[in-house]
């Protein structure tokens, strides 16, 4: 059985194609082999052609169909976006779910989305039942409380890094010997936009929305000081578009020093710049607030911290993040064998302080392959969308 695997970006789409042996009987002893892997890079003078997102289909679409050739497949699967909000799982792409993205019925337009649209056409004429999305962005498992923002006009949403985040609290649970419904964590996931969220037993009971709250990011503002904004957007400066690009596209890390790579800002660091180091820290200590912010969620019953995604590989920046947060308690062990673990020095627990663990990098590809092959295996149960 191969997996073809598609996940649209801001400036590339990433594709590969995965196989598994579909005659195993137990999920635990299925092994997933990546037979093939590339990411189509889309140039910003291409990409300003189009009107919208929606308008890249075609383009976007004919660009992996030719990176495919003549590659067999026998399903795809894709990110969902930020649609309605949803139960974490596997969801077969129906045309109920074309016509929602093709019509408006979403909470925000994200390049994620075209994902969906490129696997239906795709399938079309094959076999449109196996094309797949898993966990998307808007999967909702808030608490009430979570909810309210301080205007009944205005509730928050649950808009996250839903898939990555997902993915590496299994492998956490599994390298602290656990399972993840015995667990709970806070996961900060650090790219172009950071998202710090509250996982119990599993459950994803809160989390920032970064195109709205949080820390700034390398290319969003985060939260902001709403007086402020109101008098930019009452300033006849600014259109919606072009407010809502400064927020999720043009803040952050761009709007303070021109530039999202913290290689480089961390270049310029050294090379003396006041003003980057300033800023880099000024991120880094509003993550390790919104941190702090998930450990109240929790209670202070966190049995680790996760920290991932692309800006994890930074390790100067994440060795500052742990100096903010090292200081945390953790919940109490959750068994002999977790325990063990932790005193053994398998992993650094830092007297009794809260274990931090790093998985650097995105686990999109791999997760997204895996929630497909759980459903086509019916080790799980296929969600309707």
């Amino acid at each position: 059985m191969k997996i073809l695997v598609i996940n649209p970006g801001g400036s590339s789409t990433k594709i590969a194609i995965f196989a598994v042996d579909s005659k195993i009987k137990r999920l635990k002893d299925y092994k997933i082999k990546q037979e093939f892997e590339t990411v189509i890079r889309h140039p910003i003078e291409v990409l300003k052609r189009f009107h919208n997102v929606r308008d890249q289909l075609e383009y976007r679409k004919n660009l992996i169909v030719e990176a495919v050739g003549k590659r067999p497949f026998d399903a795809i699967v894709t990110r969902g976006g930020p649609l309605k909000p949803l139960k974490s799982g596997t969801y077969r792409i129906t045309k109920k779910v074309v016509d929602d993205i093709t019509k408006g019925r979403i909470q925000s337009m994200h390049p994620s989305l075209l994902g969906p649209l490129i696997a239906y056409k795709m399938m079309r004429g094959r076999t449109p039942q196996t094309a797949f999305f898993v966990d998307p962005e808007s999967v909702d498992e808030f608490s009430s409380l979570a909810r309210i923002s301080g205007l009944p006009e205005i509730p928050r949403k649950s808009l996250s890094h839903f898939l990555n985040t997902n993915a590496v609290i299994r492998k956490a649970a599994k390298k602290l010997g656990t399972r993840v419904n015995q667990c709970n964590f806070i996961i900060a996931h650090l790219g172009s936009g950071i998202t710090v969220a509250a996982k119990e037993k599993g459950k994803q009971i809160d989390a920032n929305n970064a195109n709205e709250d949080g820390p700034f990011s390398p290319q969003r503002s985060g939260s902001l000081p709403l007086a402020g904004v109101i008098d930019m957007c009452y300033s006849h400066k600014y259109n919606k578009q072009e407010m809502l690009d400064k927020i999720q596209r043009q803040g952050g890390l761009v709007a303070y020093l021109g530039t999202d790579d913290i290689k480089e800002i961390e270049k310029r660091i050294k090379n003396g710049d006041k003003q980057a180091d300033l800023i880099y820290n000024a991120m880094i200590y509003q993550i390790a607030k919104e941190i702090g912010s998930m450990y109240v969620a929790l209670k202070g019953k966190v049995t680790a911290i996760i920290i991932t995604g692309g800006i994890a590989y930074q390790k100067q920046l994440v060795n500052k993040l742990k100096s903010w947060i090292h200081f945390m308690r953790p919940a109490p062990p959750l068994s002999r064998k977790v325990n063990s673990k932790l005193a053994s020095g398998n992993i650094k627990k830092g007297g009794v302080n809260i274990p931090i663990l790093a998985f650097p990098g995105e686990e999109e590809m791999t997760a997204l392959a895996e929630g497909a092959i759980r459903v086509l295996l019916k080790k799980e149960k296929l969600q309707i969308y």
